[in-house]
């Protein structure tokens, strides 16, 4: 019998056996590769991914869980898995000087942004990041300037990473079936940032400011903590009209802003 889901963990298991493997055929593993699975539940992908990697990392929270996976993979020598917060472990143990790891996860959706923000911490060892997320929440980190999903989050993972939505999963997919549809997305890390940024907190800081209230214009959102003149004297330099929104401006034109 299959533990029963947990729903202060955010436990949905991925029970569509088609999905499983479409998932781990768009993440194209690697041999040589490590690979370290975020929450791997009742191991729909695990095996799926041992098949393909040379080593599996899995990271499981539940003690239950981890106790059954334990013995799953008792004789496995390509598996370990390992009882822990994803979100407090020290990923450093995982990462070699040689060769940087692949990251898959069929992840909780409220803590999707902790776990990202943890990852691109440690970007510098990762190639790439696939995880299934809300639906909405991959077309926000994936939108395009102009568009109403555009926000800070979108500039935050497009300056270490190139996001992709690979294709939409049915709620159906999953036990016990969320509300919602979901995505699997892929953060192509970067080699070096695609803009160049003379001071990194502040550019990231002014990204927030920007889309602090979205329906206000890039100078009000900006003159608690830029002077008037000095959005004056960027916009003009743009030429882009005195009542521009952030979602309008592309990343390189919030490089432009912060090293301006």
């Amino acid at each position: 019998m299959l533990p029963k889901p947990k729903k202060r963990l955010g436990q949905n298991f991925l029970v569509d056996k088609r999905i499983q493997s479409k998932i781990v055929n768009a993440c194209r593993i690697n041999s040589s590769e490590a690979v370290i699975e975020i929450g791997p539940g009742q191991a729909a992908l695990t095996g799926l991914i041992a098949d393909r990697a040379n080593k599996v990392f899995a990271i499981e929270i539940d003690d239950t869980l981890y106790k059954k996976l334990s013995v799953a993979f008792a004789d496995e020598p390509k598996v370990k898995i390992i009882h822990a917060d994803f979100l407090d472990i020290d990923l450093n143990q995982f990462f070699s000087n040689n060769q940087k790891v692949r990251v898959i996860g069929n992840i909780p959706y409220y803590i999707t942004t902790p776990i990202i923000e943890r990852l691109i911490e440690h970007s510098t060892h990762i190639s790439s990041i696939w995880l299934t997320v809300q639906k909405e929440y991959a077309r926000r980190i994936c939108a395009k300037p102009g568009s109403k999903e555009y926000g800070s989050l979108t500039c935050f993972i497009r300056y270490y990473a190139l996001p992709k939505v690979e294709f939409d999963i049915k709620s159906g997919s999953f036990f016990p079936k969320p509300k919602v549809d979901s995505s699997l997305i892929s953060l192509s890390i970067h080699d070096k940032p695609p803009v160049e940024v003379k001071d990194k907190e502040k550019f990231f800081r002014l990204i927030r400011c920007s889309f602090a209230q979205k329906r206000k214009t890039l100078r009000n959102n900006l003159k608690t903590v830029m002077p008037a003149k000095t959005i004056e004297g960027f916009i003009a330099k743009k030429s882009l009209s005195p009542n521009v929104r952030a979602e309008e401006l592309s990343l390189q034109d919030f490089a432009d802003l912060s090293n301006f």
